[in-house]
């Protein structure tokens, strides 16, 4: 039977997380990624260096317009494509290329108890001026692995930094 709706009254209750995806940009011709700087007043990570990335959301999974029925099962392809590809353009301005190179994921709880599965991938810079989103990012640069690390980053960020100027070098 198809569901009517998206909700969490039979989900388990040990089960239940955030889904976050994070990219890592490459800006191929000179070989930096972009970095923001977190505002303040984020939950998670305030005041470090992070990269672009973003929560699926209830919208992501319109069940009027699923990409594909699996039988039963209402599908949504390309749901970690859309979260990155929306997120550079909503935090930083900037439009990424559709290849996505695997990084790597950590499961872990936000200072208000929120667990959370990060998915984090590589994908080269497109286009677009660098404008960090108002109230979300203070300030952004592109580094390469050497001045990354001068950068009080989320951990990980600078080894996620340089394993992606490896991938497409």
């Amino acid at each position: 039977m198809r569901a009517h709706s998206i909700s969490l009254d039979k989900a388990k209750q040990n089960k239940l997380f955030y889904f976050v995806a994070n990219v890592v940009v490459l800006r191929t011709d000179d070989a930096r990624c972009l970095i923001l700087k977190r505002a303040l007043r984020e939950i998670a990570h305030p005041g470090k260096w992070g990269v672009i990335g973003g929560k699926l959301e209830w919208n992501n999974l319109p069940l009027e317009r699923p990409t594909r029925m699996n039988g039963d099962i209402f599908d949504f392809e390309d749901a970690v494509e859309g979260i990155l590809h929306r997120e550079a353009k909503e935090e930083a301005n900037i439009e990424i290329k559709d290849v996505l190179l695997y990084l790597n994921s950590v499961a872990f709880v936000r200072p208000d108890g929120v667990p959370v599965v990060l998915v984090k991938f590589a994908a080269e810079y497109k286009g677009g001026e660098v404008r960090p989103e108002k109230g979300s990012f203070t300030d952004f640069a592109w580094v390469n692995a050497d001045e990354v690390q001068k950068y009080n980053c989320i951990d990980g960020v600078k080894e996620e930094v340089k394993r992606t100027i490896e991938l497409f070098s």
